[in-house]
């Protein structure tokens, strides 16, 4: 019965979609049903900076077969959410962004580079918020704005990250927003949500918050400038002995309550003590920090860093590591009906007005004029003011695509060595988000999603081979996805 459901959806011709993602003062919510959208995401950015190539039109998600092997482990998971840092606006990410809409997994987008001229220089704003700059992320604008999943954009990462920096960025903070929401409003067919990430550093961080949530002369939905969320990179909870007073969540628990736009975690997940428990997981989505909308945690696969969930062998093989089998033991113990119910505490607030009063001046000293001063924003460049009204002519413009081949292309091996059989994409039913439902892929065994209810149907995963980790980077797997569909069809349609 499974098989020949998700055969018929296969065939229907019009590929199925997640329903969009809207904003209403503290929450995400599906613009459809109105229930709350709790972000349970992964950061995503497989082989780093080095995975990233414009040269070559390289990105995360320009390689179908390994989006279609890492969407069906991270529906497993239970994520909801994923964050991608550096993408080609001008690479094809059809197939890609239509394997994470078909697993139910929405995307958070940063639009910036990490190669010159590519994102604000932090030392010298001025000197890089340009034309061509601007150009750069209106592409970023064309390319996902016609995916159901593209869930929001990061306009920014750590731009302020202390004093010194607050005095001069603010302001080129605001106006990159304001230009990227200008840019949707006129050439989008819907509101994409437009946000920051900052950086969890006591000196700037509450001060950031206000600076960007606030509206200029109190009118909310006039003011383009003004942040629709806020991402914070949160590492102050490390290890097993962590509590929720001890880790500082409490302290912020208390400073975003009043928030008048979502505030979730954009990272977290120390690495400190290793391999990590994730014992934060149950604070964050319990009713505690029900005024925070979730988070993502750093991150997908093993890079120098050292924080991975997975790691990519050499030819594309993934071994699970304990830190995602403790990941999913936490996700499978969440309360689902809290995560998913209204936010009853966030749901009047209204915006500050932009004023001096909302920043602090305990921690800037003579710096404390730059920030309270900077709303007065930069002028948007003539050339980028002109695509404003024209839009990007000629740009890669994405669209959903049917997903077809949803066998799993290469081999996964859970953290024991043992190959992990059955584990495939399922593609869920139009409208529903990807969620836990109580999976473990520790013992080698695989199951396959119906929907967001956390009904499973378990498919064959005996883990019949011995394989060890050591070695999956020597075991090269072909997809025989398509071989199978072709047999499956002809069955169906006899």
């Amino acid at each position: 019965m499974h098989t020949r459901y998700l055969l018929g959806s296969l065939l229907t011709g019009a590929a199925l979609a997640v329903n969009t993602v809207e904003i209403k003062n503290q929450d995400f919510v599906d613009s459809k049903t109105g229930k709350r959208h709790y972000i349970i995401g992964v950061d995503y950015q497989p082989g780093g900076q080095s995975g990233y190539d414009e040269s070559t039109g390289k990105d995360p998600l320009t390689d179908d077969k390994a989006c279609l092997r890492d969407a069906s482990i991270m529906q497993n998971l239970g994520i909801n959410t994923i964050r991608i840092y550096n993408i080609d606006p001008n690479g094809d990410h059809d197939k890609c962004a239509s394997i994470f809409n078909a697993a139910g997994i929405y995307m958070l987008l940063d639009v910036n580079s990490p190669f010159s001229g590519g994102s604000i220089n932090r030392a010298e704003p001025w000197t890089s918020y340009n034309d061509d700059y601007l150009t750069r992320i209106f592409k970023m604008v064309e390319a996902f704005k016609d995916y159901p999943n593209t869930l929001g954009f990061f306009a920014g990462n750590e731009l302020i990250n202390d004093v010194k920096s607050s005095k001069i960025n603010p302001p080129y903070m605001r106006a990159v927003q304001r230009d990227l929401k200008t840019y949707i409003k006129n050439h989008a067919d819907r509101q994409i949500p437009v946000g920051y990430s900052a950086a969890q550093v006591q000196d700037v961080l509450e001060d950031t918050w206000q600076y960007l949530q606030c509206a200029v002369d109190g009118k909310k939905d006039e003011d383009m400038s003004r942040a629709d969320f806020f991402g914070l990179n949160s590492y102050s909870w490390c290890g097993g002995d962590a509590t929720f007073q001890s880790s500082g969540y409490s302290d912020l628990v208390d400073m975003f309550k009043e928030s008048s736009i979502p505030v979730f975690f954009s990272e977290y997940g120390c690495n400190e003590v290793k391999p990590r428990v994730f014992n934060e997981v149950q604070a964050l989505y319990g009713d505690k920090m029900t005024s925070l909308s979730g988070g993502l945690v750093y991150e997908y696969s093993w890079e120098e860093s050292e924080y991975g969930l997975v790691t990519i062998n050499d030819n594309n093989t993934i071994s699970l590591r304990t830190d995602f089998e403790n990941l999913q033991k936490q996700f499978n113990k969440l309360d689902l009906s809290l995560i998913q119910s209204a936010n009853a505490t966030g749901t009047s607030i209204t915006p500050p007005e932009c004023a001096t009063k909302l920043i602090s001046d305990k921690n800037f000293n003579s710096g404390i004029d730059e920030f309270k001063g900077s709303w007065d924003l930069p002028s948007t460049p003539s050339k980028a003011a002109k695509l404003l009204k024209e839009g990007v002519q000629n740009a890669n413009k994405g669209k959903i695509v049917k997903v077809s081949d949803t066998e799993m292309p290469y081999a996964v091996y859970s953290s024991g060595g043992s190959e992990i059989k059955g584990l495939k994409l399922s593609v869920l039913e139009d409208g529903t988000t990807n969620s836990p439902g109580g999976n473990s892929l520790n013992s080698g065994d695989s199951t396959t999603k119906t929907g967001n209810t956390g009904k499973t149907t378990t498919s064959d995963g005996s883990a019949s081979s011995t394989t060890k980790q050591g070695a999956a980077g020597k075991i090269g797997v072909q997809s025989t996805g398509a071989l199978i569909f072709a047999a499956i069809l002809a069955i169906y349609l006899c």
